[in-house]
């Protein structure tokens, strides 16, 4: 793999859609420059899933030093926010930064800024569970919406909380932000910019890999604490998986709606990066 010129001393950012290959070049970097390697994806900081997040496995682990991986329990609450606490102490070392990703949400507050929004109620939280995702967007102002990714469900239920807990917009939030943690003129930010066919052969080819690595142990272990409503139970794999042990989807009905998701998470993926950032630099695994 070739890299990109960065010198060690400067932190790191490292974004892209799902299969894209992010977690190899943040390894060869480490390996090579040293530092440590923070994750900066929703799904992977759950200790229940490891194959079927990608998380880094435990051979990859004793390559190079990695943070805030499956580190919060199951039915943790976590959000942006919380992310961005553990985050910051990692940041004045004594390693360098290496964060990767793909929850672009997260990018953002590091680098742009996060509001300091108050926490949300149990009470809001479970009656939003129960909400349609329609009814939820109902209730958003313009700005909020053409802010967010309106088919994610879990963004809209947080702009939707955020409204009924502070009755103030989760856009007026945004614009009363504080400083960024980590400015982008102080870091090497890459994104992966990968052609479309190209990710989805590596789409295919994850719900086997998944399989072979031990992804249905994971889910089978998981099966009495299985809450679809929970974050942690809605990472992609295990709806499907779950689906498949409980004897209402076949395996190959499985593996094709596992792919079909990955497909379609993947497609956001790469159109918010492309619209919120404009300003890092493209990155091909094949140069």
């Amino acid at each position: 793999m070739t890299l990109p010129h960065i010198s060690p001393d400067q932190p790191v950012l490292i974004a892209g859609p799902t299969a894209s290959g992010k977690s190899a070049l943040a390894l060869e970097i480490a390996q090579r420059q040293g530092g440590v390697i923070i994750n900066a994806d929703a799904s992977q900081v759950y200790d229940c899933w490891q194959v079927i997040t990608a998380r880094p496995s435990m051979t990859e682990e004793a390559q190079a030093n990695h943070a805030l991986y499956g580190h919060m329990p199951y039915d943790a609450s976590y959000s942006t926010g919380h992310w961005l606490r553990e985050v910051a102490p990692l940041l004045k070392g004594p390693h360098r930064p290496i964060i990767i990703g793909g929850t672009g949400l997260y990018f953002a507050a590091l680098t742009v800024g996060l509001a300091e929004i108050p926490p949300t109620p149990t009470e809001v939280r479970a009656a939003g569970d129960q909400m349609a995702l329609d009814e939820m967007l109902a209730a958003l102002d313009a700005k909020t919406q053409a802010r967010i990714d309106v088919k994610n469900r879990a963004r809209v239920q947080r702009a939707w909380e955020v409204f009924q807990t502070t009755g103030k917009s989760l856009s007026d939030w945004q614009d009363e932000t504080p400083p960024p943690m980590l400015p982008l003129n102080t870091c090497v930010p890459l994104v992966f910019d990968v052609e479309k066919d190209w990710l989805e052969k590596r789409i295919r080819k994850r719900f086997d890999l998944m399989l072979d690595q031990g992804a249905l142990d994971e889910a089978r272990a998981m099966m009495d604490r299985y809450d679809p409503v929970l974050p942690s139970c809605r990472a992609i794999g295990v709806p499907e998986l779950m689906g498949y042990l409980k004897g209402q989807l076949t395996l190959e009905q499985a593996r094709e709606q596992a792919s079909v998701a990955t497909r379609q998470f993947a497609k956001r993926q790469r159109t918010w990066f492309r619209s919120k950032m404009r300003s890092w630099t493209p990155y091909s695994p094949s140069i």
